[in-house]
């Protein structure tokens, strides 16, 4: 005899952190090959770019200025791949320029107070995760807005730096701590390579770690995510420390660079980041963009940039063609997603 069903009995499935990468097309995380074709494009830029510089200008490609071009980017590119991951999941971080000010000056004072370089490094790169850190839980625990959270993040690193160095150059950092950004390896300046250990870093991490999936995860749908067995919290929590942990050093490294502890290092850093990621493909909306493509935008701006000093163009002319830039980019990613739905 038949049995009778007061209900419709749909079978149940038992959701794991993989179903993240199991969505349908329409929901899905970006794969290797999305984030490889939204990097493409800024790579092109890139080259136009130089080529354009190489024929207008015999000195871009000179041994000089392309050193000193890898130690202008170099920072920018530091900071944009944090600020990377922190936009791969909706969110804003608009303090790592202070961020980066503040545990610059923490750095050049222990320094000159007779601190070991080591040590010194150590807590401003500490200092810089820490703040990271309260961003992070400012907006997981306290539900406020990731741009309100981080905005009251830039006023404060700002203003301790300001109190605790009174609005003066920290100056007298030891030889040694200077080499670390101004020095060579085999004639590669030394902070082309530590940026390009970051960018690689950054780039395993989110293309062959679960860490990485479930930071694309939460950006895609945080309450799928969640679901989904993704613990959404605790890796929001971690991107807003790893970007500040790497305003912190890129804090550091533009202090080692300028041989002083400059109070109001930093400023307009995060705009750079931002607009960086998105020429390089990121989405503000989260889920889309790559490392790579981060780094790239990080060497549009600065290409752009140098070459305009090189050609003699005026800045002024040089912000407007890079918010052009900006508009664009963003521009076709909206037409782009809407084309895809």
């Amino acid at each position: 005899m038949p049995r009778l069903l007061w209900r419709e009995e749909v079978p149940t499935t038992t959701i794991t952190s993989d179903a993240v990468a199991e969505k349908p097309a329409s929901h899905r995380v970006l794969t290797l090959g999305d984030i490889a074709g939204r990097e493409s494009g800024g790579l092109v830029v890139l080259l136009v770019a130089v080529g354009a510089l190489t024929l207008a200008s015999d000195t871009f490609l000179t041994g000089g200025n392309l050193a000193n071009l890898a130690r202008q980017v170099a920072i920018f590119g530091i900071i944009a791949v944090g600020q990377l991951l922190v936009i791969l999941t909706a969110g804003i971080d608009l303090s790592v320029g202070s961020v980066l000010g503040l545990a610059g000056a923490v750095t050049a004072q222990l320094l000159v107070a007779g601190w070991p370089v080591v040590v010194a490094i150590a807590v401003g790169v500490a200092i810089g995760a820490a703040l990271g850190v309260a961003n992070g839980l400012l907006v997981t625990r306290a539900k406020l807005p990731p741009f309100i959270a981080t905005l009251g993040m830039l006023g404060i690193a700002r203003g301790v730096v300001l109190v605790i160095t009174d609005a003066k150059t920290v100056q007298g950092l030891p030889e040694g701590f200077q080499q670390i950004a101004n020095g060579t390896v085999l004639g590669v300046p030394n902070l082309l390579l530590i940026a390009a250990a970051v960018v690689l870093i950054v780039w395993f991490v989110l293309t062959r770690t679960v860490f990485g999936r479930y930071v694309y995860a939460v950006g895609s749908n945080p309450e799928s995510a969640r679901l989904a067995g993704v613990p959404v919290t605790a890796v929001t929590i971690a991107v807003y420390t790893i970007s500040g942990l790497l305003a912190g050093l890129g804090g550091v490294l533009l202090t080692s660079r300028l041989g002083a502890g400059i109070p109001t290092a930093g400023t307009g850093f995060e705009l750079n980041a931002i607009a960086a990621c998105v020429i390089g493909g990121a989405s503000l909306f989260g889920a889309k963009g790559g490392a790579l493509g981060a780094a790239t935008g990080a060497l549009i701006m600065g290409v752009l940039n140098n070459g305009g000093n090189l050609l003699a163009i005026n800045a002024f002319y040089l912000q407007i063609a890079i918010g052009v830039l900006i508009l664009v980019a963003v521009g076709f990613d909206q037409w782009n997603s809407r084309v895809r739905q």
